[in-house]
């Protein structure tokens, strides 16, 4: 038996592999009872912090809590003083007081752990500038979904190899024994001692190699949020690593798939053709954010006990 109660999720890299596997399998049964609506959240109130705008994450939070009789509750920087009037440690007091958990979505790691460490409650990372925990969390749910065991697969992460979602994949490629093979220019890898700190496994990792046989090709935006003035710099950089047909056919499969955590710049990192194409996977990517977003809570919350 497992007992996530009170834990907070901020990176993967303090997590165990049967624990990650645990809760990719509670969030499949969540899938599977999503018509069910339980009312497992029933008295709960969770605080959603945003300093960066949303559409799946804040959807993914609210409608999961909603749907089963608990409260979320959105709260911007034009809301409250995070870190400005208030400082963070004082706000996570208050908010542990009235809340049950919080979620911080937002810039500096150092936020969500502070939030952490003072508020009491679980606190859940919907995104910072160094990781994006419940992102990759619904992407090894989705290769799970299509090829079954994920141990011994490979995916392949190609464009900004530094940014958080990259981050992100490459610890929990990690502790699922999943292959990870990074195309990115130079300039955009993680240094030796990230990928040490990082790569926590005895699986492949491949820095700077080819999409071949790749089951998975993920992608992301260029430019991530705060980088706008880097925009055309990451164009020209990135531009030989767009994810488009060619791309697909070089991995020497029919079936590999192709991932997103969106929202996409259609014609930059990815076209058309690929993302509406027959192995696109984005708009089931998209979804499991719900699903493993609820496991995470239910969990951590202690209102689902997880079975060895």
């Amino acid at each position: 038996m497992y007992d996530f109660k009170g834990r907070s999720l901020l990176t993967w890299l303090d997590w165990k592999e049967d624990e990650i596997r645990a809760l990719i399998a509670l969030s499949r049964r969540v899938k599977a009872e999503k018509h069910e609506q339980k009312q497992r959240f029933k008295g709960i109130t969770v605080a959603l912090l945003f300093e960066k705008r949303s559409t799946r994450t804040r959807c993914a939070f609210e409608t999961a809590v909603g749907e089963e009789g608990g409260h979320p509750v959105f709260l911007s920087t034009d809301d409250i003083q995070l870190g400005a009037k208030e400082s963070v440690e004082d706000t996570a007091r208050v908010l542990g007081r009235m809340f049950n958990a919080i979620q911080f979505r937002g810039f500096k790691q150092s936020t969500a752990e502070s939030l952490a460490r003072y508020s009491g409650v679980p606190v859940y990372n919907g995104l910072t500038d160094q990781f994006h925990p419940t992102q990759a969390l619904a992407d090894v749910m989705t290769m799970e979904e299509e090829f079954g065991e994920l141990k011994g697969r490979t995916l392949c992460f190609v464009g900004d190899g530094r940014n958080n979602i990259a981050r992100s994949l490459l610890v929990l490629c990690g502790k699922l024994g999943i292959n990870f093979t990074l195309c990115a220019p130079k300039e955009l890898r993680p240094n030796e001692a990230e990928l040490k700190k990082l790569w926590q496994s005895s699986a492949s990792l491949k820095i700077g190699g080819s999409v071949e046989g790749a089951d998975a090709i993920y992608t992301d935006v260029w430019v991530s949020m705060g980088e706008e003035a880097l925009r055309e710099e990451r164009r020209r950089m990135l531009s030989p690593f767009q994810v488009n047909n060619g791309l697909l056919t070089k991995t020497g499969r029919d079936d590999t798939i192709f991932l997103h955590c969106l929202p996409a710049v259609r014609g930059e990192e990815v076209t058309d053709q690929v993302i509406d194409g027959p192995q696109s996977r984005v708009w089931d990517e998209a979804e499991n954010r719900k699903h493993t977003i609820k496991a995470i809570m239910l969990a951590t919350l202690g209102l689902e006990q997880i079975k060895v």
